[in-house]
């Protein structure tokens, strides 16, 4: 059996319950990554509408297609965070009690000292920045010291910039595993993230096909359980860095939506056994976090354009759901992920219009992958599989 997933990196649709005690003040209560972008752009999502997309509860901007031929809902996040790691973790099945931790100050002198003993040398910056902002103001002092630019974010990772006529990528690489050694206990972060960039000041920019992010490891996930079984799981895009590259049976990197879209459809087409799992981070790394509405929106459209070929790659008794993981409303204060309802959207050929509800977890996902390939799991979540019969 195929099975797809597709997460649309960010693209939350509506702030949770408790968003108002998430972020800085006032908080992220409010947030709504989907109806904010459509209302400041005007971007039509005819194909997602044909899913369901504008019968979610808070989604304005999606006219009601009539003829829906999918499955439709909402997700609540339980565990507490608002970040890559935690939402897609508790796809798989995995619910945090406590968040990830971060470092709102910078890295304490534990820590640093051990990462220049690591490295041979100094580093720059060492608090929360916006990515773009940091190697425009610390890229010409790097150039100048070869020290990398370490920050971090409201997100729990440890981040390292430097470009690449400076350090070459692979010693940017071992830095990054040296760091993700060092940040475990009670330094633990979820991610350790290589950020290479190029060109010159000001005009320096990231060299995003080369980041390469270093996990913690999660516990066992239906991931793990889909390989025990004997399935395939194919991770495509950023998706094996997120799980620590454990539970797959085949890791395709990808550039960009473009490139992660196309990547899936060959998968799909191609034979295969078991999950596709695909990361699309345009949304989020390109826009959401450079608060660029447009550039979202017009993500947006693109991947609603290419949903009909993504569709017609769906065998008769195969399934294709897509969901979103946190929100990064383009239209929000400051730089972060906002905390916001996953969407959820199914279709498998000769589905008509079924409304999944809002799920009591993220989780859900993972508990419909193990029932519908036969995996055994005793985790959280409740499968919807036999709603999409």
């Amino acid at each position: 059996m195929k099975f797809t997933i597709i997460v649309l990196d960010s693209v939350g649709v509506g702030a949770l319950p408790d968003a108002a005690s998430f972020g800085s003040p006032p908080g992220d209560g409010g947030s709504h990554t989907l109806n904010h972008t459509l209302a400041r752009t005007g971007v039509q999502l005819p194909n997602l509408a044909r899913l369901g997309l504008g019968r979610l509860p808070t989604v304005q901007g999606v006219p009601d297609a009539g003829d829906v031929t999918g499955a439709f809902g909402r997700m609540l996040e339980v565990s507490p965070g608002k970040d890559t790691s935690t939402g897609h973790w508790e796809f798989m099945g995995v619910q945090l009690t406590h968040p990830f931790q971060v470092f709102p100050d910078g890295f304490p002198p534990a820590v640093m000292d051990a990462f220049n003993a690591a490295t041979g040398r100094g580093f720059l910056c060492n608090r929360p920045y916006s990515g773009t902002d940091v190697i425009r103001d610390f890229g010409p002092e790097h150039l100048r010291t070869g020290d990398p630019i370490v920050y971090t974010s409201a997100d729990s990772v440890f981040q390292i910039a430097a470009h690449v006529d400076v350090v070459p990528v692979e010693t940017l690489y071992e830095w990054c595993r040296a760091a993700r050694e060092i940040l475990q206990g009670e330094y633990a972060v979820a991610r350790v993230i290589a950020r290479p960039f190029r060109g010159s000041a000001p005009d320096f920019e990231r060299a995003g096909e080369l980041r390469h992010d270093y996990s913690l490891t999660p516990p066992p996930t239906v991931l793990t359980a889909l390989r025990a079984a004997g399935r395939d799981v194919v991770g495509i895009g950023k998706i094996p860095d997120i799980y620590d590259h454990q539970g797959f049976s085949e890791e395709i990197h990808t550039d960009d939506n473009p490139d992660g879209i196309r990547k899936t459809l060959t998968r799909m087409r191609s034979d295969f056994d078991g999950l596709v799992f695909t990361n699309l981070v345009d949304f989020d790394a390109k826009y959401g976090h450079r608060r660029d509405p447009a550039g979202y929106g017009a993500a947006l459209a693109a991947f609603d354009a290419a949903l009909p070929d993504l569709m017609a790659a769906v065998p008769d008794d195969g399934a294709l759901v897509i969901i979103s993981d946190h929100g990064n409303d383009p239209t929000w204060h400051g730089s972060d992920h906002t905390r916001e309802y996953g969407m959820l959207l199914a279709y498998r050929p000769g589905l008509g219009a079924v409304d999944l509800g809002e799920r009591a977890t993220f989780a859900d996902v993972g508990a419909t992958v193990a029932e519908a390939l036969g995996a055994a799991w005793d985790g959280p979540g409740t499968s919807f599989w036999g709603q999409l019969q």
